[in-house]
């Protein structure tokens, strides 16, 4: 089959699943025509995707959170008004959408939580079927958890994530656990994607704290709790741009430019993990076996967080309290069903694709003979 990937642009675990997708389509002789990459005006794609993609990377514009000015949790207003100036932008990169889709002729166009190819295939409907994948969907399924959050901040989450999934054939559900599918929804519970090299690795523990952050802002909280607890090992992994590829904050605690290779190596060999709650990198944790501190920045990541304790992955903080997550490191006990559950990704994942192919061949089948039907009676 040959596959148009969709990607979502903000932050690095989109980009991680949908070259994991890509890994195990080649391995399974498909094609992945092109990646189309829904990014903002402050970020730029990170140089390990476009090392590893094997097809075209086209970006287009795409509406995102804008950081707030502290640069730790999005600007919700600030990012409002923004995307509304940009609206005819946005208008313009649907029709570039739907051009592309034409242009490629994919049997299936993979949607990795991007909001204008939900909104493409709701104005501009396509004969191409959309499959859409992402932890996100489980917030659609009728027996997901909520914290005791906002209410408007729920449901505003919960219907940005139904926008980006408009006219999908089916809504391929990420989850830390099994959970039976939500068939009204169409949503299918499948475990997480992870990398091979996750799988590979051999953790051991160290004597470092291992951390990332996406946005710089968080520095300074950090920086305070190293002040008073300089004896502590810490390696924190960040996204600026204009830094060195490593900086020696002190002979405790350095600053690592992004780099997805040597983020994993660390990873294991760390003794505990401290995030901003992204889904991707709780999952690798999880897998690796390392206690996680979940600092929250959005509500999204706040109901990964809420999530990712019901399978022990860690604590949950409103800040990046590394003496707490030391705590924990004696009582945590490591969830050995998780690597169970993540072996049937592939299983579960291909099958619901082949299930969508094949429902639409028939469906085009059934036509061209309803057609004939009609044409010579």
């Amino acid at each position: 089959m040959k596959y148009l990937f969709i990607v979502q642009g903000e932050g690095r675990g989109h980009f991680t699943q949908a070259l994991v997708m890509q890994e195990r389509l080649r391995m399974r002789g498909d094609e992945i025509a092109a990646f189309l990459v829904g990014k903002s005006s402050v970020r730029e794609l990170p140089g390990y995707f476009l090392d590893q993609a094997t097809a075209p990377v086209i970006p287009f514009e795409s509406p995102n959170f804008l950081p707030a000015a502290q640069n730790k949790r999005p600007g919700l207003c600030k990012s409002i008004f923004y995307n509304l100036l940009r609206l005819p932008v946005f208008i313009s990169n649907m029709y570039f959408i739907r051009k592309q889709i034409k242009r490629y002729d994919p049997d299936i166009v993979l949607n990795f939580y991007e909001l204008l190819t939900g909104l493409t295939y709701l104005f501009m409907p396509l004969s191409v079927p959309m499959v859409c994948i992402g932890h996100q969907y489980m917030f659609l399924h009728r027996k997901f958890r909520f914290p005791k959050k906002s209410p408007v901040e729920l449901f505003l989450l919960r219907f940005f994530t139904r926008l980006t999934s408009m006219g999908a054939k089916c809504r391929l559900a990420l989850s830390f656990y099994p959970m039976n599918d939500d068939e009204y929804h169409h949503i299918v519970v499948v475990p997480p994607l992870l990398r091979s090299e996750v799988t590979r690795l051999k953790p051991v523990t160290g004597d470092y704290i291992l951390g990332y952050m996406l946005n710089s802002g968080y520095l300074s909280e950090i920086s305070k709790w190293h002040e008073h607890n300089p004896e502590e090992k810490l390696h924190f992994f960040w996204d600026r741009k204009s830094a060195a590829e490593k900086m020696e904050i002190s002979d405790t605690f350095s600053l690592f430019r992004i780099n997805d290779k040597s983020f994993l190596e660390q990873m294991a060999a760390c003794k505990a993990y401290s995030t901003t709650a992204g889904f991707e990198s709780v999952c690798e944790a999880l897998y690796l076996q390392k206690p996680v501190l979940m600092v929250p920045a959005h509500i999204e990541q706040e109901c990964n967080a809420f999530d990712a304790l019901r399978v022990g992955a860690g604590i949950v903080s409103d800040s990046f309290d590394l003496s707490a997550l030391l705590q924990s490191i004696d009582v945590y006990k490591p969830n050995t069903l998780f690597r169970q559950w993540v072996a049937n990704a592939d299983a579960l994942i291909f099958a619901e694709l082949e299930h969508v192919y094949l429902s639409c061949k028939y469906a085009e089948r059934k036509d061209l003979i309803w057609n004939y039907h009609i044409r010579f009676q």
